[in-house]
């Protein structure tokens, strides 16, 4: 059951990755590896771009929210689903209870971009908005969660969703395997930690000499920063990050202890920069990248990892932007 606790020295199993990938193999996108030769250049690397900004719901955040809900139980699909995001997992979510017939009730801020909020509505599922300053949604979470029997699946701290993202990390070592290299190292965006450790681990069952790196915002670095001290630290939290998707000042209690073993370190970037990497993306990528989405190739683009004559794995992780914040991006 989803809502009991879990040992928190959970690690996705080889097993289980490979159980995960057949399971969402129905409905989730096999997304393409690229390459930039002008990124190439630039860092002066062979570097792997995968964009999971191409996957259904607009984000890697289907693979996790597809792994757990394929494992609801006839009763507790009954229940249907409650979820809190600033979303993109609201998306995943709703997508997923919109395709296998489940009720969903989506927790969102209230500053939330309009884009996700309108998604998650067009796929049927209820939004409650929250006020971030005054209300605690995974209080309101429990409660709806109480009175409706619907199963918590929470963004990132859950071993399903983990897992469901670590078929990622293993899907991209895959596919650099299959055009005969080995990964020097793999950058993916984080926030709570569950992408980075599931993909960290997935990247890890076929390419274990790859150093992972986790990529934050500036002042929300809080992996970076525990990462650093060997236990886990909240970031300041303090000035306005673009990236709504990635503003979880601590990680999580499953995802650590996980990012801990398999990580080399973490990087943050500023706002500038990310925005340079959604109009490189949109420039000479023509894909649309999301602020959160773009912060791995934000690294890449301000040298903040010696990545020099290596062979570099990034993530593109969502595209679910607002059209006039796009256009002001690239503008």
């Amino acid at each position: 059951m989803l809502n009991t606790p879990h040992p928190k020295d959970f690690r996705p199993a080889v097993t289980e990755i490979a159980e995960a990938r057949v399971r969402i193999a129905e409905y989730a996108v096999c997304t393409p590896i690229l390459e930039s030769e002008v990124l190439n250049r630039l860092a002066d690397a062979k570097v792997f771009i995968k964009p999971e900004n191409l996957q259904r719901s607009g984000s890697f955040k289907l693979r996790g929210a597809l792994n757990r809900a394929l494992q609801l139980s006839p009763a507790e699909r009954e229940g249907g689903i409650v979820a809190w995001s600033s979303g993109n997992h609201g998306l995943a979510i709703s997508y997923v209870a919109k395709e296998l017939g489940i009720k969903a009730t989506v927790l969102m801020p209230q500053e939330a971009p309009r884009t996700k909020i309108d998604g998650v509505r067009a796929n049927g599922a209820t939004v409650r908005l929250y006020d971030k300053t005054k209300e605690v949604r995974e209080e309101i979470g429990a409660k709806i969660a109480l009175e409706t029997g619907a199963v918590i699946v929470p963004p990132y701290d859950d071993p399903y969703v983990i897992t469901g993202q670590a078929t990622l990390g293993q899907e991209i070592a895959e596919q650099v395997q299959d055009r005969d290299y080995e990964l020097d190292l793999a950058l993916f965006p984080c926030s709570g930690g569950g992408l980075v450790a599931g993909a960290a681990c997935g990247v890890h069952t076929i390419m274990p000499q790859a150093s992972v790196f986790s990529v934050e915002p500036d002042n929300f670095d809080g992996m970076a920063l525990s990462l650093a001290s060997g236990t886990r630290q909240k970031a300041p939290a303090t000035g306005n990050s673009i990236c709504d998707a990635l503003l979880v000042p601590v990680p999580g209690d499953l995802t650590y202890p996980i990012c801990r073993s398999h990580l080399a370190g973490g990087l943050s970037v500023s706002n500038d920069e990310v925005i340079e990497a959604i109009r490189f993306a949109y420039r000479e990528l023509k894909l649309v990248v999301e602020p959160g989405g773009a912060v791995a190739l934000a690294a890449i683009l301000a040298g903040k990892l010696d990545v020099k004559k290596k062979k570099v794995a990034i993530l593109l992780s969502g595209g679910n932007v607002d059209a006039e914040k796009f256009a002001s991006y690239i503008l």
